[in-house]
């Protein structure tokens, strides 16, 4: 197994059909609940256990899915309020290296994910075809990138870094 893409790369899936947008938006929904039980119990020593060689730590997982997530709600604010709005890149590893992400307490983290998701969901359940086919301009990756496109990427990506915690728990027994 890759220890990068344990669930697999996200492979995009455009145009999505209703019954995929309602799985996407399920996962979303489930992801606190989902992380929050992937790192319970652990310690503060081994939320500092790197999930791969060479990658961050299981407390810097739940700092970035935090960050990221909060991040893609605004993104999702942005493109239903204004045309093909150019959004704010941001260096994930640079911000997975701050103070913050490196030592600080996962608990608020959670709840960040926790409210920013529960925001999430109303939005998204309340979004119709129109919607979901607005988009957004990344400069970082040269592209726009429709609502629907974003939530399937999300979907896949809270899915994919609490594989990363609980794949580690598995390989190391803890």
């Amino acid at each position: 197994m890759d220890l990068r893409y344990p669930i697999g790369p996200f492979v995009p899936l455009e145009p999505p059909t209703r019954g995929q947008l309602h799985t996407w938006i399920r996962d979303i929904d489930e992801l606190p609940d989902k992380l929050h039980q992937a790192v319970k119990g652990l310690t503060n020593e081994q939320l500092d256990i790197a999930y791969r060689d060479g990658g961050w730590t299981i407390r810097q997982v739940v700092h970035h899915v935090a960050d990221s997530h909060i991040n893609s709600y605004i993104r999702f604010k942005l493109a239903l309020t204004e045309d093909n709005p150019t959004i704010k890149p941001y260096d994930e590893n640079k911000w997975a290296t701050l103070h913050d992400a490196m030592t600080m307490d996962i608990e608020p983290s959670l709840q960040l994910i926790e409210g920013t998701h529960a925001r999430w969901i109303s939005t998204l359940s309340n979004m119709g075809e129109y919607e979901f086919k607005r988009t957004f301009y990344h400069p970082g990756l040269l592209r726009e990138t429709s609502l629907a496109a974003s939530t399937g990427m999300y979907a896949w990506h809270g899915k994919h870094h609490t594989a990363h915690i609980t794949s580690v728990r598995e390989r190391l027994g803890i």
